[in-house]
């Protein structure tokens, strides 16, 4: 259950509440969206999440973007984003339990987990690796979308945002990161 509730539109500022109307009109609302619009400033800063995500794809393409971003949130813990991109996953066709990577995919997964677990300490390996398939400017886009993730993951998980009414046949998908469990 969420730590925080959920304003009606009716509540919400008038920006704010534009904004609810552009989202709903497009059909693009969700429990995340309805917690962040309860402070349009919070609202604006993580729908940069979008910008960032657009050029990642345009980088890496659809099915790697969403093979990071779910290892990402899966490392992170979040139960929001994870289903989100389990349902991507699927949606690409893919069994995100069963993940058959090409060495620029596998470099992108290990990337996602080593930024959660301990950014000070991503590997020169790794990036020599990710080196042979990204320019500089490139490896800047995934670096900050990959931030800006941890940054949406770390918002739903604090708050406990609800999971979306749609991602609720997937809840039983979501493997628990169990990394931490030996941090003391």
């Amino acid at each position: 259950m969420a730590r925080v509730e959920l304003k009606q539109p009716e509540e919400l500022s008038a920006e704010s509440k534009k904004a609810y109307d552009e989202l709903n009109s497009k059909g693009k609302i969700t429990n995340m969206k309805l917690v962040m619009l309860q402070d349009y400033g919070t609202y604006l800063a993580f729908m940069g999440w979008y910008d960032s995500w657009g050029s990642l794809v345009n980088v890496v393409g659809q099915r790697a973007a969403t093979i990071y971003a779910h290892s990402v949130s899966t490392t992170n813990g979040c139960l929001l984003c994870s289903l989100f991109f389990i349902s991507d996953l699927k949606e690409l066709g893919l069994d995100p339990n069963n993940l058959v990577l090409d060495e620029k995919e596998q470099l992108l997964q290990q990337l996602g987990q080593q930024i959660v677990k301990d950014p000070t300490k991503v590997s020169d390996e790794l990036f020599d690796g990710l080196k042979k398939y990204f320019t500089d400017t490139e490896l800047i886009v995934i670096v900050g979308f990959g931030a800006q993730m941890q940054a949406t993951n770390n918002f739903n998980s604090v708050l406990r945002v609800d999971v979306d009414r749609r991602l609720l046949p997937l809840k039983d998908e979501f493997k628990p990161a169990t990394w931490r469990d030996v941090i003391k």
